[in-house]
């Protein structure tokens, strides 16, 4: 070990900690979630500032490992990095980027997006019906299954597979905390043309919230692979580029609209310019997928304009239950606790709002 001897030097931030826990406890509460995560990060370098798990424990009072039930329903899970999870339509905006990169769309490029796909037994369809095409743009702003599987089919499963791995969505992070190399993620055993259009829209590869932060660094940092740490001074590896600047930077105008004019309208928080994209992916039960339980989602980058951090927060089993029906959609869930983050912790991080005239 190079740094023995030495203090232990590390990169969260006491005081952005607190109130991220904070945040999230309460929203987890209001949400009647049964647990949250939060990774909170800087773009430019991977330093952590702050890594929040769910329900949590005191050290000093350390609960015993559950002798039955699942692993992560005990609190000494870490959900925020060995929690692998389908991380839905949070993924799109890969597909997307990896298209324009290999030159093959634009966001302006239509697309057609009559449906549903149909593939042997299985069905790819919309949430709701967006007409016969929709712009590349519109297929993030509405968040279309349909038109991003057929661009993922434009890309095809071999190069697919490369870009995730160029990401590091194919194995563990390599954070320093013990647990991260449980957070190994799930992939597809063939990654067939089936495979290739689910996987562009965050179905059939599961990844921790940390490994997704890590994706939207490079999309927030202007194309640059992110090596996530929580030590201080830690010296990250020369700069390999995942994306071109022009792609990272169209990636993030199409994030920022849909804070502007899509599912993530709740995420806007006056003066930081946030952007971001929301999934929402049922949770798997015993041979199928459990329509009533969600792990939802919110992918943010801020200060869209000049990114420095991005933040993803997971809820898992949320519900709104203000309505006259249970709403389960991460717009609805981790969309507002996201913005009441941001709200707190960008003073904290000393990040001057701007107000547009």
């Amino acid at each position: 070990p190079i740094h023995s001897g030495q203090p232990l030097q590390l990169t969260l931030d006491l005081s952005v900690q607190a109130a991220v826990e904070q945040v999230l406890y309460g929203g987890m509460k209001l949400l009647n979630a049964k647990g949250a995560a939060a990774v909170l990060m800087d773009v430019h370098n991977g330093e952590l500032i702050a890594l929040t798990s769910l329900p949590d424990f005191d050290p000093n009072n350390r609960p015993e490992l559950p002798k039955k039930g699942k692993a992560a329903d005990s609190p000494l899970f870490n959900r925020a990095v060995q929690g692998v999870y389908e991380l839905g339509s949070t993924f799109k905006i890969f597909a997307i980027a990896q298209a324009m990169e290999l030159g093959l769309i634009s966001p302006e490029t239509i697309i057609d997006v009559r449906g549903p796909i149909r593939w042997g037994k299985y069905r790819i369809s919309d949430y709701r019906n967006y007409g016969n095409k929709l712009s590349v743009s519109q297929i993030i702003v509405k968040s279309s299954n349909i038109g991003t599987a057929r661009i993922a089919t434009m890309i095809g499963a071999e190069r697919q597979k490369n870009f995730m791995q160029s990401l590091g969505f194919l194995e563990p992070t390599s954070l320093e905390m013990i647990e991260a190399r449980g957070g190994r993620p799930l992939i597809p055993a063939k990654w067939s043309e089936l495979s290739t259009m689910t996987v562009a829209y965050g179905h059939g590869l599961s990844a921790t919230p940390l490994h997704l932060a890590t994706g939207y660094a490079s999309i927030a940092n202007g194309g640059y692979k992110i090596t996530p740490t929580i030590v201080i001074n830690r010296k990250q590896s020369p700069k390999e580029r995942v994306l071109s600047p022009e792609t990272a930077s169209a990636s993030l105008k199409m994030l920022r609209a849909v804070v502007t004019d899509g599912t993530a309208s709740m995420a806007e928080v006056e003066g930081y310019a946030v952007a971001g994209k929301t999934g929402t992916a049922d949770k798997p039960g015993r041979g199928s997928y459990q329509t009533d339980k969600v792990i939802a989602t919110l992918a943010s980058i801020f200060p869209s304009d000049d990114p420095k951090y991005v933040l993803v927060v997971a809820l898992d089993e949320a519900e709104d239950r203000t309505g006259s029906e249970p709403r389960r959609t991460a717009g609805w869930t981790a969309v507002p606790v996201s913005a009441e983050i941001i709200r707190r912790i960008a003073p904290l991080l000393g990040i001057v709002p701007r107000f547009e005239n």
